[in-house]
């Protein structure tokens, strides 16, 4: 059982009365107790809590009815405070995403006029518009029991997270056509394990849906539906929209296998197909003002394991210290502090980091004063994790967002000019050399100029060509084999970064 709940990253689901090789033989109701009172005694050794998710009878030959039953086992692992997901959150604008965030995350329904998005949003524009224009983030907890950790019992976030065992967090994203860039700017550097797609029942889908779903599939994470709104449509009409999501997902581009949950016995499949094989796509209906089947929503993501395991893990926290810088503020009495995602490593208090790259392409020696997860402090940070960093004193004006902070001794490669073998996805002229575009790759957001094309003059829609791109204001730290975005315009493309010329050879060039 140790062993198992290492693997899964401190959760592991077992199935009580089926045989090795699948065979569903079942239990008698004596058998079952005692099953399940031995693997409660095992869980207490090892200092983890079980739950049975469902139990169902089997029909077997004989005449008492026999049962199984699978549960849940979670520990939190010693070395970390919980278990750690990330969903983006996707959808046309007025979906209803932000308002399905503030319902699940502070524990009460909405009137039906807005009130349980406000405490998410971050500018008074947002209060006014009633529409998100920038990237927040909100947590929902789960005990190791599986109950959900929320603000409702008017606890803090420091609260939730010594409480909750499995903290989801969520990021809330803009759905409007003219934030697309901050949506993008969401999905490329924060990476999500999932993305949740918001369709509101009375619209279907309309705007920008089809352009976040074609976003988060470029961008290969797995993505879920929620249909919402439910409690304003008839039958008929919720049943249309989900017969329209069903047949886009069908199709050849997207090849995904569409399922609709309607019991929490479904939920539970769905979360443990769901995390196997990416191309199921779960389909939930519900309500966020009569709270009709949110709570197989809370199943679901209670249950949902995370994708990479603890091997992956353990081989990017053995490489040196990358944290991508996301967001930079000014607190008082601290000094600046900078908000991202640790890459890889491991990153302590204390510990001498170097920052860059400046517009002249140098990088700055800096301390890490303290550092805080999800609002609560935290000694040490860990490949994967999203955290702030105190820089005490750090001079704010030589940040920017899409630096990197890397151990001293990395050397780290940045460049002016780089290589990416693309695929043109819509565009309404051709696409050639000295066109501008603006390039997302991970955390990085510049535009760059098309230098060249490899073996060929232009490209036309859904073309693939490998091109030679080049930054116009300042260089910037890569990766080969990161996933890269560009737009300009109606103009969209995806691709990966195949080739990175130093910026030392470019300057003997130039």
């Amino acid at each position: 059982m140790k062993w198992r709940l290492q693997e899964g990253r401190g959760e592991a689901v077992y199935q009580i009365g089926v045989e090795d090789n699948g065979l569903l033989v079942g239990l008698s109701e004596e058998d079952m107790r005692a099953s399940l009172k031995t693997l409660r005694r095992m869980a207490e050794k090892v200092g983890a809590d079980i739950t049975i998710l469902r139990e169902r009878e089997v029909d077997y030959d004989s005449d008492i009815p026999r049962k199984i039953a699978e549960v849940l086992v979670r520990k939190v692992p010693d070395d970390q405070q919980f278990l750690d997901l990330r969903v983006a959150v996707l959808g046309n604008v007025d979906s209803g995403k932000s308002t399905l965030l503030g319902v699940l995350t502070q524990g009460e329904l909405d009137n039906g006029r807005g009130r349980a998005r406000l405490n998410l949003f971050r500018h008074l524009h947002e209060i006014q518009s009633g529409r998100t224009s920038s990237i927040s983030f909100e947590i929902l907890g789960f005990n190791s029991k599986g109950e959900v950790v929320n603000y409702s019992e008017s606890r803090t976030a420091e609260e939730i997270c010594e409480s909750a065992s499995k903290m989801i967090t969520f990021i809330d994203l803009a759905g409007h056509h003219k934030y697309l860039k901050t949506t993008i700017f969401g999905l490329t550097s924060y990476c999500p394990d999932f993305a949740m797609l918001v369709v509101g029942a009375n619209t279907g889908i309309a705007g920008t849906t089809r352009e976040h779903l074609g976003l988060a599939m470029a961008l290969k994470v797995p993505i879920f539906i929620v249909v919402s709104k439910v409690d304003l449509c008839t039958k008929g009409t919720i049943d249309r929209t989900v017969r329209q999501l069903e047949r886009i997902l069908k199709q050849p581009g997207c090849n995904k296998i569409p399922m609709v949950v309607s019991s929490a016995d479904d939920a539970v499949t769905a979360a443990q197909q769901f995390a196997q094989s990416p191309s199921i796509t779960p389909i939930f209906t519900l309500s966020s003002v009569s709270g009709e089947s949110l709570d197989l929503l809370k199943v679901f993501f209670n249950i949902l394991p995370p994708l990479s395991n603890s091997k992956e893990q353990e081989e990017l926290m053995q490489q040196l210290t990358e944290f991508q810088v996301d967001e930079i503020y000014t607190v008082p009495d601290v000094g600046t502090v900078v908000g991202g995602t640790l890459y890889s490593g491991i990153c302590r208090e204390g510990e001498r980091l170097v920052v860059g790259p400046t517009d002249e392409g140098k990088f700055l020696g800096l301390k890490v004063c303290s550092i805080q997860r999800n609002r609560s402090a935290c000694r040490v940070l860990r490949a994967g994790q999203a955290a702030t960093l105190a820089l005490g004193n750090f001079d704010r004006s030589l940040l920017r967002k899409g630096m990197v902070m890397v151990s001293p001794e990395m050397n780290p490669t940045i460049c002016w000019l780089f290589e990416a073998e693309i695929v043109l996805l819509f565009h309404a002229k051709t696409f050639r050399k000295g066109f501008q575009v603006t390039v997302h790759v991970g955390n990085v957001r510049q535009t760059a100029t098309v230098e060249c094309l490899h073996g060929k003059d232009e490209l036309r829609t859904g073309e693939k060509a490998v091109v030679r791109f080049k930054f116009i204001k300042h260089p910037e730290y890569l990766k080969v084999g990161a996933k890269l975005l560009f737009r300009e315009g109606v103009t969209k493309g995806i691709g990966h970064v195949t080739y990175l010329q130093p910026a030392s050879l470019y300057q003997h060039h130039t």
